[in-house]
């Protein structure tokens, strides 16, 4: 038997819920595509509304283009899977499907609720509830503020399960001079979470 001494990176799962910060997850798919990495999106019919309120962008779910998210073909447009949040027989409801991690982005407050309680309804819970159970990274990106008790409860649930609970909460000190460059902020430390190598922001140390 001959092991194939450099296996293409493994698919990376990409739930896209009803918070607001749908220019995170716009931006986080581009640079994945671009990066090469194979993705299996889902998205809810909450995000589903958030994106045609924030992007202006109407998607079907049932008859879903890329281009109509992305506002262009996507480049890599092979690598990306859809699967519908009701499907429930797609390969990443299933720990035997390995993949390389899962990012929630963002990640609503009921999405939160359901994943960190194990009372998943959809595709995205039962992903993301696989990604614990087999130890897999899982990134979940919340951008409510305030936060209520139960909510930072949930989150406390949430990580002592394994997750990274990564808020949208993009910094300052790289030089932001744009809206885009705070979205790349944050999109820049999804990537490091699931080792993505990217260039999108001046790290801290960095001159130029």
């Amino acid at each position: 038997m001959t092991i194939d001494p450099s296996p293409p990176s493994p698919p990376l799962v990409l739930g896209i819920t009803g918070a607001s910060g749908a220019a995170y997850a716009v931006r986080l798919l581009e640079v994945l595509l671009e990066a090469g990495r194979e993705v299996h999106l889902s998205i809810s019919p909450s995000g589903q509304a958030v994106i045609g309120e924030e992007l202006g962008r109407r998607i079907d779910l049932d008859r879903f283009e890329p281009q109509s998210l992305l506002g262009r073909q996507p480049p890599q447009a092979g690598r990306l899977h859809y699967f519908h949040h009701k499907n429930l027989m797609a390969p990443i409801a299933s720990g035997s499907f390995l993949t390389g991690g899962m990012v929630i982005c963002p990640c609503s407050g009921s999405t939160l609720s359901a994943v960190a309680h194990s009372m998943g309804e959809n595709l995205i819970h039962r992903a993301a509830e696989v990604h614990l159970k087999e130890r897999r990274k899982l990134v979940v990106v919340p951008r409510e503020t305030p936060l209520s008790l139960p909510q930072l409860k949930n989150m406390q649930a949430i990580h002592e399960a394994g997750a990274v609970v990564l808020p949208a909460a993009p910094g300052f000190y790289h030089g932001a001079a744009t809206v885009a460059d705070l979205v790349d902020f944050v999109v820049a430390r999804i990537c490091d979470q699931l080792c993505v190598a990217n260039s999108l922001i001046r790290r801290w140390g960095e001159t130029t």
